[in-house]
């Protein structure tokens, strides 16, 4: 879908990863970076494409940060369910459930409510915020 421009949460795509948000915001800016090279480790990367894809992740998990004004980011790279390298970047913010918990701990049901997905405008608001982000920090980071 993001080959073909037809995934309305792609955000950007990066030299080593595509970032998209998550169909789901109970936390807003909720984003996920995919590697664009399949590696279901991030140790079976090449060396310099890892630190590059890492590099990458954290520019990402900062303009995520800003632009939807996160006290706090998780990062979670786990790849139980599918076997691809790609990164979950979740603010959060203070009074947020569960609290002193990764957000796995909620249960499906209160994760994947359809209340939870944004309408058009509000997608493409949160796409526009956070791709203005990354371009500002891409440009201040590779200079």
């Amino acid at each position: 879908m993001i080959k073909n421009g037809t995934n309305p949460y792609f955000v950007t795509e990066l030299n080593t990863g595509y970032v998209v948000l998550g169909d789901y915001q109970k936390y807003k800016g909720y984003t996920c970076f995919l590697c664009k090279m399949h590696v279901t480790e991030l140790h079976s990367m090449p060396y310099e494409y890892r630190i590059k894809h890492l590099e990458e992740m954290s520019i990402v998990s900062e303009a995520v940060f800003h632009a939807f004004k996160a006290d706090k980011m998780n990062h979670a790279m786990l790849g139980n369910l599918d076997s691809h390298v790609h990164w979950h970047l979740i603010p959060r913010v203070i009074g947020d459930a569960p609290a002193n918990a990764p957000i796995w701990r909620l249960p499906d049901e209160e994760l994947f409510k359809d209340s939870y997905r944004p309408d058009t405008g509000e997608l493409q608001e949160m796409v526009i915020k956070l791709r203005k982000e990354i371009n500002c920090l891409t440009s201040i980071y590779e200079n």
